[in-house]
């Protein structure tokens, strides 16, 4: 099946869907535009990608730790950073679908779907929006749209209003003179905690904060499932280091997370992009790239952010954020790794996710994630629902769950049984049987080539650690 075609992604959401990994948000109340729940496999998943991703970062560099910031923060934050002046999207709305469109986004999206990757003509339609963007000159903006024939998705018109600026921050009432924010990236907690976490972890220059965390953004071309939302989650660290050393961290986080990225998938899937239009905060900047079904997409970005979020916030807030060092002192510049972690849980789930023809000709659904991020780490059967089978694979579930995240089952046929785990992604399956009763040993199937073999009883917790740890892809990033 080509992962290129609508009909794939149609596959995808419902199978996300039907098997628990997404929800859509309010679903018996109709749902609501871009925002989605994660149901019990999506978050064992989700989990287990953040788990991978921490670990690389806190547990693998001795000069990196973590913090968890609050999502609500003092407003004077988001002017230090820029962000109430500067954090803006365009807007146009379509006088018949009463719908609102990024008037940016519904050229590229077009121009992707409508020429080749090399095309010189995608490359001037792109440069012109790219100038028209820079002059901040609407007008044209407008003017190509129409000559491009874009058309509202939902009424087919070209009935467009003017184009026109907005925030994209949401913005809370409150009882205080003051307006709050709900914050729109995690990096703002980081930086204002960074004398907090210097002096309380006795850190020196160059050491990172990593954080985890939801932000809010108010997207109003929301599309590609969970892609693009309006509430997500990401996975950001920031590096402060000195000035003098500002290419040699840049050029270490760049290769470092792409390293990162390609354990975990098909190095064709990815592509590193240096931006041309940096963001007013950068000195240099590059997208990790990959390939969803819609094209190539930016997963994850490095950035240095020179010294102008510390400087700014030192102006604001009048309070120093320095280093002192050598009887000198200096405002470090900081290195930013920004993943998106729904982006990357919808890159491995699209990449994974295969329609396999069997020998014997029926089609067998699998989700073969790498076995460190699947969900369940295995799962234990019985082999019929009589004769002890059951007590004992019960027995057996009991007495490695503490350690592993399982499953038991016992519905269904064994084939069907298998069929399941195949479709959540689960690598292994022990299978009690009457061999179990006389020799203490299991029959272990593995989901990726359904090979099956004879072990021991007492192997299995060693087995699935060794299997699906974490061990083994940490080290490769040493």
């Amino acid at each position: 099946m080509k992962k290129c075609n609508d009909h794939f992604f149609d596959f995808l959401v419902s199978h996300a869907k039907i098997y628990g990994f997404i929800f859509p948000s309010s679903d018996i109340y109709g749902g609501l535009n871009a925002v989605y729940d994660y149901g019990p496999y999506g978050v064992e998943l989700k989990n287990n990608i953040k788990k991978f991703w921490w670990k690389s970062m806190t547990h693998l560099h001795d000069n990196i730790v973590g913090i968890d910031t609050s999502i609500l923060m003092n407003s004077e934050i988001w002017n230090a950073s820029g962000h109430v002046k500067k954090f803006n999207e365009l807007l146009i709305d379509n006088k018949d679908s009463k719908k609102r469109y990024r008037p940016d986004l519904l050229i590229k999206d077009y121009v992707d779907k409508n020429f080749s990757k090399n095309s010189k003509k995608k490359e001037n339609i792109l440069y012109r929006l790219f100038e028209s963007l820079r002059k901040k000159d609407f007008l044209d903006l407008r003017i190509l749209l129409n000559e491009l024939n874009i058309c509202d998705p939902i009424s087919k018109t070209k009935n467009w209003t003017k184009i026109r600026v907005f925030n994209m921050m949401f913005k809370i009432k409150n009882e205080s003179r003051k307006d709050l924010f709900l914050r729109p990236e995690t990096a703002q907690g980081i930086f204002c905690n960074f004398h907090n976490v210097k002096k309380s972890n006795r850190m020196k220059i160059p050491f990172g904060i990593a954080q985890v965390g939801k932000s809010f953004r108010n997207e109003i071309f929301s599309s590609k499932f969970i892609f693009r939302m309006r509430e997500f989650e990401q996975m950001e660290m920031q590096f402060f280091i000195h000035p003098k050393e500002e290419n040699k961290w840049y050029e270490y986080w760049k290769n470092f997370r792409l390293k990162w990225h390609l354990i975990l998938g098909n190095k064709a899937n990815y592509q590193l992009r240096d931006h041309d239009d940096l963001a007013h905060y950068a000195s240099a900047g590059a997208d990790i790239e990959y390939h969803f079904p819609f094209g190539f997409k930016e997963i994850e970005g490095i950035h240095s952010r020179r010294d102008f979020d510390l400087k700014n916030h030192e102006f604001f807030s009048k309070k120093k954020l320095r280093v002192y060092e050598h009887q000198k002192n200096y405002i470090p510049y900081v290195i930013e790794t920004s993943l998106g972690l729904d982006r990357t849980f919808l890159a491995l789930f699209s990449s994974f996710l295969k329609k396999e023809k069997l020998k014997n000709g029926t089609i067998r659904i699998v989700l073969k994630l790498p076995y460190y991020l699947s969900p369940i780490k295995a799962a234990i059967f019985p082999l019929v629902r009589k004769d002890g089978l059951p007590e004992i694979a019960k027995k057996i579930f009991n007495y490695l769950k503490i350690n592993h995240k399982l499953i038991y089952d016992q519905k269904e046929s064994i084939g069907k049984l298998y069929r399941r785990q195949d479709a959540i992604g689960t690598p292994l399956c022990f299978t009690v049987d009457y061999e179990t009763i006389e020799k203490n040993t299991v029959t272990m199937r593995y989901r990726d080539s359904m090979e099956q073999k004879r072990v021991c009883i007492k192997d299995i917790s060693k087995i699935i650690e060794e299997e699906t740890g974490l061990d083994k892809p940490l080290r490769k990033l040493l």
